[in-house]
């Protein structure tokens, strides 16, 4: 396991520790041909949607924004939430807001948190993409609508 890894996984364990439920969020950003943007990122395995946690107090779409402006130089583009889902992490529960964005610029260079970035048609993601991630591109490409689970 690498050093990233380790201390990835120190500094949420020392979170889940003060806080048991963590937000996050996820952006799935479409192109004008519907594909959707995936990065690789730098300590985790697979091809994922891009986002993160959420400041104490910040609204979620606001900390979704942000979080795409610094891992893949998102700008502008018209963002709707698509769904809340909820996930069991150890003991800690985790819910992440999806969000599907249109019309925006990415302007991606590689940097701490995400190393390559694809864009993908949801019906056909690349070979090693994460399981949520599969969950979540099928729902977009069958129009069947979020299911409760990342």
């Amino acid at each position: 396991m690498d050093a990233s890894r380790i201390l990835t996984g120190l500094l949420l364990t020392a979170k889940s520790i003060l806080n048991p439920v963590a937000f996050g969020v996820a952006g799935a950003i479409l192109d004008a041909e519907g594909r959707v943007l995936l990065v690789r990122q730098t300590y985790m395995t697979g091809w994922r949607l891009p986002g993160g946690g959420i400041g104490r107090g910040e609204p979620a779409q606001t900390g979704m924004r942000r979080e795409l402006e610094e891992e893949v130089g998102l700008s502008g583009g018209t963002a709707r939430l698509y769904g809340l889902y909820s996930r069991r992490v150890w003991w800690v529960t985790h819910i992440t807001a999806l969000y599907i964005v249109e019309g925006a610029g990415v302007n991606f260079r590689p940097n701490m948190e995400v190393r390559a970035i694809t864009w993908a048609r949801p019906e056909t993601p690349p070979p090693d993409t994460a399981p949520g991630t599969l969950r979540r591109l099928a729902e977009l490409a069958s129009g069947a609508g979020p299911s409760p689970h990342w």
